[in-house]
């Protein structure tokens, strides 16, 4: 398998240096000479004189598709080596063009610089506070031994009208059967099963939809229907429990997004408070008390 030169392939930061040690090994029952210490970053080319590091691969090498990460690193590392210096070579070209010198690319590029320093500082003051300790911690304190979320079983007949809806419910409470009602009028797709839902939780149902579901006791039919976006619902109630706590390793992730999450908008108060803000309305005129927050759509 050969990497494309197009694809900005690379491997992990800790498979580079073993790559690079592959391609020098000493041959079998041979020992190994004494050698002076070894550069931490060593130069791996020169293009027209500029240098290309083991760092520069392995900035690279962060952004490697998964199926370049299975090869072995004696083979992927002259590929790496070889973009990296394709990569120089068009720069070279580029700037030979004064490319770098047109407004809309020198914007570019500053634009990527920032980009740089705002992922740097939030990789930083961020990333030490989502280790995997603290992950832990959160799930022990918020999770861990207490009772899962709230869940009930609900059937439900979807129909286009709220005349048929309210008809239905009446048909109900005279003692019509749920299942064959729904089969024969709804139009969810689970009409088949009898309009069952299984179980869910609050969340995972419109807010309209859940309010109701989650007001009735099993065996229950709604008093009136139910309007979402989809339609008009007659619901009913089977079962209500409380759902397992997720394990650790179903919760992680959520969690280190939470955590990233609120990390990060404590950061970015923080530095709110450091810089003076000036804003202007869309057509680049001072803003006055009078002025809308929303700018005009043009048609």
């Amino acid at each position: 398998m050969r990497l494309s030169r197009t694809v900005v392939a690379l491997a992990t930061i800790a498979s580079l240096p073993l790559a690079a040690s592959a391609l020098h090994a000493q041959p079998a029952g041979k020992p190994a000479a004494t050698a002076p210490a070894k550069p931490t970053d060593p130069v791996l080319a020169k293009v027209n004189g500029v240098e290309i590091h083991m760092s520069d691969l392995s900035i690279l090498a962060q952004s490697l598709p998964e199926e370049a990460r299975q090869l072995p690193p004696a083979q992927l590392f002259p590929q790496l080596l070889d973009q990296a210096i394709d990569g120089k070579a068009l720069v070279v070209m580029a700037k030979k063009q004064n490319l770098d010198k047109e407004p809309v690319v020198a914007r570019n590029m500053a634009l990527a610089s920032e980009r740089t320093l705002q992922s740097a500082l939030v990789s930083r003051e961020v990333g030490p506070s989502v280790d995997e300790a603290k992950v832990r911690a959160k799930y022990d304190a918020e999770i861990a031994g207490k009772p899962g979320e709230e869940e009930v079983h609900a059937r439900h007949i979807l129909v286009a009208n709220e005349d048929l809806a309210k008809k239905l419910i009446a048909d109900l409470k005279a003692g019509a059967d749920f299942a064959t009602l729904a089969k024969a009028n709804s139009t969810d797709p689970g009409a088949a099963s009898g309009g069952d839902r299984g179980f869910f939780k609050s969340g995972d149902m419109l807010p309209e939809f859940s309010a109701v579901a989650f007001s009735l006791k099993p065996g229950e039919v709604a008093d009136k229907p139910v309007q979402t976006r989809y339609g008009w619902h007659v619901i009913k109630v089977e079962e209500r429990r409380k759902a397992a706590a997720p394990s650790y390793e179903q919760a992680h992730d959520e969690l280190r997004q939470q955590m990233i999450s609120e990390g990060s908008n404590k950061l970015l108060a923080s530095a709110r408070t450091q810089v003076k803000v000036e804003r202007f309305n869309a057509d680049g005129s001072a803003v006055k008390a009078t002025d809308s927050a929303t700018p005009p759509v043009k048609k």
